[in-house]
């Protein structure tokens, strides 16, 4: 939480700033100031408080090796960021002997902060440094929803050309939205984090990267939820995600492919 608070402080200051420079990435995705600098602060406490860590982040890699390692994506949802478009987070994720155990995403934009421990359940609440907290309720328990039938389920996920690389791709999307109830392109970490709270049902990724999706695994996962690849793998570095209120995830898995794979 004290790693999330720093991340914040960063990011609401850069958030709209006229200052806020934005260079391309080799993938021709794009990066800010924020995006490096808000990593670089995340490491510097990690080195200065868990020096014996190993940590992976989008920007700067991987430093260090041993059964501790911290997981960081500084802004997950870069180009709304850089539109001003509010939803963006940083995920913070730690992996001890292999397996994810804590799971933080700070969304201070939308003045919300999620977060999960491995078998200490999964929680939500405002962001501290978020001038919408106190708008945004208490501190408080989340679950998924009970919704047992996948054609009264709602689907969120990224938009269409991010099926592009997704066997099967847009047909694959459409026949999903077509089998639900209803379908909205909330995208990035909140389509997960919807379905944490119970407020989405399925929640999709079909191409995505360890950074982007380790802090959502505990999180759903303690919520009650279900969280794999599209191959149905309960994995967070397959390269594309699927959560769901566990009800509905093997008949949304059929559809999108997951199982004649």
């Amino acid at each position: 939480m004290r790693l999330a608070d720093r991340a914040d402080e960063l990011t609401v200051a850069a958030f709209r700033s006229a200052g806020l420079v934005v260079d391309t990435k080799p993938d021709l995705t794009p990066v800010t100031d924020a995006d490096r600098g808000v990593e670089t602060a995340i490491r510097s406490l990690i080195a200065a408080e868990r020096p014996g860590d190993a940590v992976v982040g989008e920007e700067y890699g991987t430093t260090g090796t041993g059964p501790r390692r911290w997981i960081l994506d500084p802004i997950d949802g870069t180009k709304n960021f850089v539109r001003g478009i509010p939803v963006w987070a940083t995920l913070i994720a730690l992996e001890v002997d292999g397996a994810i155990v804590v799971g933080t995403v700070s969304a201070p934009a939308l003045g919300r902060r999620w977060w999960a421990g491995r078998g200490l359940g999964a929680f939500a609440g405002p962001c501290p440094s978020s001038s919408l907290a106190g708008s945004m309720g208490q501190v408080a328990p989340i679950r998924v929803s009970k919704v047992a039938a996948l054609g009264d389920a709602q689907i969120t996920g990224p938009g269409l050309e991010s099926w592009d690389e997704h066997p099967g791709g847009v047909a694959r999307l459409a026949a999903l939205a077509a089998a639900t109830w209803r379908d909205r392109g909330f995208g990035d970490f909140w389509s997960h984090m919807l379905v944490a709270e119970g407020a989405c049902d399925v929640g999709l990724d079909p191409v995505a990267s360890l950074w982007d999706l380790a802090a959502l695994q505990v999180i759903v996962e303690e919520a009650g939820g279900r969280f794999s690849d599209m191959t149905g793998a309960p994995r967070p570095d397959g390269g594309s995600a699927i959560s769901t209120n566990g009800l509905v995830h093997d008949a949304a898995l059929a559809i999108l492919g997951g199982h004649d794979r």
